[in-house]
């Protein structure tokens, strides 16, 4: 049964396809805007109206949905523009849903874009403090709602933070608002070149006291049954080639869907090999997103998916 495509094909087990793949976008304010991000070949910094042309290519190729990833004009220890009404997520949201209203829009929920000292929370002392960060955190996703958006999706990795948003989201009456939760983000060694793309490095120390410890799986699996329980539609884990294990472990302990983001370290890695003539980047990258749908992933948010969609065609 190995002997022709025909025959593999019948035979194989897991699919890959567009409808699989979420596409993340990098919108910053200005004008005509297309500033190409050095470490990650392909991938570039977006105004609201590149977005848009964007975007209509990447529902084109039949990929169902975005995540953004604001730029601010400015940054302050509050990360006061990730909930700005007139913020540059929320005016890509409107403009995104006016010129595509089929698109499946989600967006990113987190502090560390649009803090000064770059971390995901608010910093009391030193320490970002668990408890404000949430009030900071469900003001973002109610504004994410409140222009449009069908999901919202928080990667900041605070305790209680699901529970508080989807309070947040019914009360103010948006309970359709779907939330992808990063159940099991890691702190990982391949964030860097998104850091890079969102300049959101941060300032002191690092996030491992609020990020996940690599070589822990059990924890990722009770922090995705706590999301589940407080009010998550999907769960997620990031990076995903190397947690695939974690995925598969998750996928079987809860049944839940499930999302994975292969990260931009793991994207990079993969175009500079390529562009290098290391490695067939083709055949490698849809080798990856495949085995990351092998292990369970329902959705992959991948740098990917529009050349990934051409690819499958």
């Amino acid at each position: 049964m190995r002997q022709t495509k025909a025959l593999r094909d019948l035979v194989r087990e897991t699919e890959l396809s567009p409808r699989h793949l979420i596409q993340p976008l990098f919108v910053a304010a200005g004008e005509d805007v297309r500033e190409p991000v050095l470490s990650m070949p392909g991938v570039d910094r977006l105004s609201i109206n590149r977005l848009v042309e964007e975007a209509g290519e990447v529902h084109a190729a039949g990929i169902p949905g975005v995540i953004l990833f604001g730029i601010p004009q400015a940054k302050d220890e509050a990360g006061s523009g990730a909930y700005d009404p007139e913020g540059v997520v929320q005016l890509a949201v409107r403009a995104l849903k006016e010129a595509h209203p089929e698109l499946t829009v989600i967006t990113d929920v987190c502090l560390c874009e649009y803090t000064d000292h770059g971390h995901c929370g608010f910093v009391r002392d030193g320490v970002v403090d668990n408890d404000i960060t949430l009030e900071l955190l469900a003001k973002t996703a109610l504004s994410h709602a409140e222009a449009g958006a069908d999901v919202v999706a928080p990667s900041d990795m605070m305790d209680g933070r699901i529970g508080h948003i989807r309070t947040q989201l019914e009360e103010e009456g948006h309970p359709n608002t779907a939330i992808i939760a990063y159940s099991a983000k890691y702190a990982s060694a391949f964030y860097g070149p998104f850091r890079e793309a969102a300049d959101s490095t941060p300032g002191f120390g690092d996030r491992r006291g609020y990020q996940m410890d690599p070589a822990n799986a059990d924890e990722a699996v009770r922090e995705a049954k706590l999301d589940l329980d407080e009010g998550a539609d999907v769960i997620m884990v990031k990076p995903a080639t190397p947690y695939l294990d974690v995925i598969r472990r998750i996928k079987d302990a809860t049944q839940a869907p499930m999302a994975a983001y292969q990260v931009s370290g793991e994207y990079s890695a993969l175009k500079a090999a390529g562009q290098n003539g290391w490695i067939d980047e083709r055949a490698a990258a849809l080798e990856c997103l495949t085995a990351i749908r092998r292990a369970g992933a329902d959705l992959i948010l991948t740098y990917y998916a529009k050349e990934a969609a051409e690819w499958l065609r």
